[in-house]
C-alpha cells in the first residue's frame, strides 16, 4: 500500500521532476488567474523544498527575480536570478532587510504551514498567524497593483483575514486547488490589484 500522501500528484511531481507535489497548486492558480510574468519580481515565503520556485523561475524568466524564504534549507540550485535565505520570517530585521534590497515586489506568496498537532482550533490559529505575517510582509513590499496568494487553513479566523484583504485589494478569491488533499483544510487567499485604499 502506497503511503496515503503518495498519490498521483506525488508521482507526477517525481516524473516531471519537481521537488514537491506542492507545485501543482501553485500551476492550477497560474494557469487560470496569471499572477506571474516575464520580467516579475516575486518573493516565495516558505520556499522548501522549492517546487514553487521550479515554476515561479520558469514563469518569471531570466529578466524577473525571484527571492525564496523558509527556516529550513532550500538546497536546490536555482538560475542566478533567484535568491534563496534560510531565515525566520519573523525576524523583523530580517523582513526590513529583505524589503529594502529586494522590494518592491510584483507577487508576494506563501505556502507556509504550521507544524500541525491535530487540533483543529490550534492549527487553524497557528496556520492563521503565519497568513498575517506573509500579509503584513506583502502590504510593505508589493508594488502598486501587485498580488498576493497564500495558504490558510480554515478555521474561526479565516472570515476576518479575508475582510482584512478586501480593504487592499481589488479583487479577493478563495481557491481550493484540486492538488489539494481533500480531505485537508487548507484553502488558498489569492488577492490582485494591491493599493485599493491606497
Amino acid at each position: 500500500m502506497p503511503h496515503p500522501y503518495q498519490d498521483h500528484y506525488f508521482f507526477k511531481a517525481k516524473k516531471d521532476g519537481f521537488l514537491a507535489r506542492a507545485v501543482y497548486k501553485l500551476e492550477e492558480i497560474q494557469k487560470k488567474y496569471r499572477l506571474l510574468r516575464p520580467g516579475f519580481r516575486v518573493l516565495d515565503l516558505g520556499a522548501a523544498p522549492g517546487s514553487w520556485l521550479q515554476l515561479i523561475q520558469k514563469a518569471i524568466g531570466p529578466k524577473g527575480l525571484a527571492v525564496a524564504v523558509d527556516v529550513k534549507p532550500i538546497d536546490h540550485r536555482f538560475s542566478r536570478n533567484v535568491i534563496t535565505f534560510q531565515r525566520d520570517i519573523f525576524d523583523s530585521g530580517f523582513v526590513e532587510e529583505l524589503t529594502s534590497q529586494y522590494a518592491p515586489f510584483d507577487a508576494v506568496l506563501s505556502d507556509m504551514a504550521p507544524s500541525t498537532t491535530g487540533i483543529r482550533s490550534a492549527d487553524s490559529a497557528r496556520s492563521a498567524l503565519l497568513f498575517e505575517r506573509a500579509l503584513d510582509v506583502a502590504l510593505r513590499s508589493l508594488k502598486p497593483q501587485g498580488h498576493f496568494l497564500a495558504k490558510l487553513f480554515q478555521g474561526s479566523e479565516s472570515a476576518a483575514l479575508i475582510a482584512a484583504l478586501k480593504r487592499h485589494f481589488a479583487r479577493v478569491k478563495v481557491v481550493k486547488p484540486d492538488a489539494s488533499r481533500k480531505d485537508s483544510r487548507e484553502i488558498y487567499i489569492l488577492a490582485m490589484g494591491y493599493g485599493k485604499t491606497h
